[in-house]
């Protein structure tokens, strides 16, 4: 089987700089698996890792499209699949790094995603709902769902109640069987971890960076570049915050305050999606990042991945 790294964890835990450490230390190229870091233009917001900060490893899956353009579930797996080959024809060993656990999940378990037929009539129902009443409705029929995914995260609601009310089951039935699938990969999965104190601690100093960095101006420069309040891109944590700033509807620092609240709620449910994956190694980086690597190297030699 094809060798396959899985480094991920909530966000904020540190994950990419112990990414560029791994790839340097086995020959390994990133693939992020990162929702959002996908997006040209949205660098300040998603903790995009600058080109000069790569140090020469190459990386897939970042400013890959437009905010204004769809990303899902289904066009990662096949970016993620094509850098794969691409990686192994060097000879190299693909690292997927990033913090989407059903991305993740689809891709190390070989899912496909295809097109179902979509009842419109219900879909233009749901279209018409605003996000508390979609999920209330979600919470009705699909609990662990409703628990698992914000009401902000429209997409994924509306997805969850369109696959309910094609099938009769709730979508969270369907993640645990997904779970039990075997990999086509010989894969090791972990999980990066720190003390939820450290870890909302360091959420709140980075919101603080990004917003001395500019966040505002690069939420300024995509409105001003055509996209949309309500494309999904910009419903993102740390961007759909900004706006009612930028409306005069909040001050700057009750707009911090929000994302770095909605921030540590989205670590949290990160955490608990990872929990339930059977195969993954939880990794306390309290230990340090040399003493981290050494244990993921050891695992990997073990797993004969490298």
């Amino acid at each position: 089987m094809e060798p396959l790294i899985i480094l991920t964890g909530p966000t904020g835990v540190g994950k990419t700089e112990l990414s560029l450490r791994l790839a340097d230390a086995i020959g390994g190229e990133i693939i992020s698996a990162d929702s959002m870091q996908v997006y040209r233009g949205m660098d300040i917001g998603t903790a995009k890792i600058r080109p000069e900060e790569m140090n020469g490893i190459v990386h897939y899956g970042i400013d890959n499209i437009e905010p204004t353009e769809p990303w899902d579930v289904t066009r990662f797996v096949s970016m993620a699949r094509d850098a794969i080959s691409k990686i192994r024809e060097k000879g190299r060993i693909p690292i997927v790094a990033g913090g989407t656990g059903f991305y993740i999940q689809a891709l190390v378990k070989d899912l496909d995603f295809e097109d179902e037929d979509v009842d419109e009539a219900y879909e233009e129902q749901l279209q018409v709902l605003d996000n508390a009443s979609l999920h209330e409705q979600l919470r009705t029929v699909d609990p662990a769902s409703a628990d698992a995914i914000p009401p902000g995260n429209r997409k994924r609601v509306m997805r969850a109640l369109i696959y309910h009310h094609a099938h009769g089951e709730p979508i969270s039935s369907q993640n645990e069987r997904q779970r039990e699938t075997q990999s086509p990969y010989n894969f090791a999965y972990f999980v990066l971890t720190l003390p939820r104190e450290v870890l909302y601690e360091r959420i709140n100093r980075r919101v603080d960076q990004m917003i001395a960095e500019g966040l505002v101006s690069e939420v300024q420069a995509l409105l001003a570049g055509g996209c949309p309040r309500q494309c999904p891109a910009m419903l993102a944590i740390g961007y759909r915050q900004i706006l009612p700033y930028l409306d005069g509807d909040c001050s700057l620092t009750d707009a911090a305050e929000q994302i770095k609240l909605e921030t540590r709620h989205f670590a949290k449910r990160q955490m608990t999606w990872f929990r339930r994956e059977a195969d993954a190694i939880l990794l306390d980086k309290t230990a340090g990042d040399d003493a981290v690597l050494e244990q993921i190297l050891k695992i990997l030699r073990d797993k004969k991945i490298v």
